[in-house]
């Protein structure tokens, strides 16, 4: 004779439902797992603000619908208390979100009290050294729902572009560029290793093999610098094509950066309004972007006050006012040779320019891409490793990719970091990441 089963304590329940999903269970009776981010009490009225990680929603406990164990519960939670809650969900375009639950049983799961992050205003310090709480605030968890959105949005516009994935190393046996601002790290026998600045040298292997690529990882710099746009460990997308000039580069990263602004604009609305962002000024992002030269560029800022000159790269005022001229991203153009990086292809008509180009976005968020077109020429590449003064052994495996069926290829690098600072219209890069990294800053 078999045992009876084992009854399941969930299957009398009402189904567990995320806050985000609440539209398609209007009038029925949900269960709800989550914290408690503030309440208020009216007399026979407690009124939960209540989040589960999907999003924000106001649950209404009523003295006489639930019992007195549940209202003693909900009386005696603090701030970010782990709970549960039954009820049936309500459409109330007053309530956070648009819906509230009318509750029928709420059940502590852990009593929080004294949460450090209290309603008032805290200092940045104070919040960065507590970041690990600061996430579940309803702005910095808009942040990451629109850095989430613009990964996807990325991966999806490269994938269905015919891009391949392949990942590239974050340990690297040379510094390609000089060793002012790379991590060292030791490396068995080996000397020392560095944490990469780019994946975009190995992509060019990878490109030679399939012809269209992408890496998508952290990358690190060690520059001493503490302005709001620069990070030490950040994240960089950085796609790869052969047969490939800086035309096409630049046609990939336009596309892509209007893919990514159309999919937030259209996944991340409610996000958009906890940041007040003026998503009209985003709704300008449209194909096609302006060039302008790098000389009309250095025109364009000294005549508006600059002393930048001809042969610099510019500096974050004078990205803001190149950008104030347009409303959408710019893409300035063949910078000097002496500015950029060894294997810059060079412009055949001005050898004294590189076909690179940086794309600067709009209302002073500064350049959220960089690329051009690559040397094809082992022996022009040789040439620029000597005049770098680079160690050439280091490089044979680079140079090896002009010497077997070199072609055209371009390709660049986009900030995601960036990019999430510029849509979300914020002051600082350190909110576009979990944990940031930055020169003063490793904790937590």
């Amino acid at each position: 004779m078999s045992s009876p089963s084992t009854p399941d304590p969930e299957a009398a329940s009402p189904p567990r439902v995320r806050i985000s999903d609440f539209r398609h269970h209007v009038g029925h009776e949900v269960r709800v797992q989550g914290w408690l981010h503030n309440k208020r009490s009216s007399g026979k009225l407690q009124f939960l603000i209540v989040r589960d990680g999907s999003g924000f929603a106001q649950a209404v406990v009523a003295k006489a619908a639930v019992p007195e164990s549940s209202w003693q519960a909900a009386e005696e939670m603090g701030q970010e208390s782990s709970l549960e809650l039954t009820g049936k969900v309500k459409e109330d375009k007053r309530a956070p979100g648009g819906f509230e639950v009318e509750v029928t049983g709420v059940k502590t799961v852990q009593a929080a009290h004294e949460y450090p992050i209290t309603p008032k205003e805290h200092g940045t310090a104070f919040l960065m050294e507590n970041r690990h709480l600061w996430l579940r605030s309803p702005r910095q968890h808009a942040v990451i729902r629109v850095r989430h959105a613009v990964v996807k949005a990325v991966r999806d516009y490269l994938d269905d572009g015919g891009f391949t994935l392949v990942d590239t190393p974050i340990f690297t046996p040379a510094a390609c560029e000089g060793t002012t601002t790379l991590f060292g790290v030791p490396y068995f026998d080996e000397g020392t290793a560095y944490l990469t600045q780019s994946g975009q040298l190995y992509n060019e292997a990878t490109a030679a093999a399939h012809g269209k690529v992408y890496c998508f990882g952290p990358t690190f710099r060690a520059e001493k610098s503490k302005t709001r746009r620069h990070l030490t460990e950040f994240w960089m997308v950085e796609p790869e094509m052969a047969f490939a000039h800086l035309e096409d580069a630049v046609r990939v990263a336009e596309g892509l950066i209007v893919s990514v602004v159309d999919r937030v604009l259209e996944t991340r609305k409610e996000e958009l309004k906890v940041l007040e962002r003026d998503t009209g000024r985003l709704g300008n992002v449209k194909s096609p972007f302006p060039w302008l030269h790098y000389d009309d560029a250095i025109k364009l800022i000294q005549a508006k006050g600059s002393a930048t000159q001809w042969g610099s790269d510019f500096g974050g005022t004078d990205e803001t006012v190149i950008a104030e001229a347009y409303d959408r991203p710019v893409v300035v153009h063949r910078f000097p040779t002496a500015i950029k990086a060894f294997y810059m292809e060079p412009d055949a008509e001005r050898p004294e320019l590189t076909l690179s180009a940086d794309i600067l976005a709009p209302e002073g968020y500064g350049e959220i891409v960089g690329g051009g077109e690559r040397m094809s020429s082992a022996e022009k590449l040789l040439q620029r490793i000597h005049e770098h003064n680079l160690p050439e052994d280091a490089f044979q495996w680079y140079i090896d990719l002009r010497r077997y069926g070199s072609v055209p290829h371009a390709g660049f690098g986009m900030g995601i970091e960036r990019v999430v600072t510029w849509i979300c219209g914020l002051e600082h890069l350190r909110e576009t990441i979990a944990f940031p990294r930055m020169l003063y800053r490793i904790y937590p």
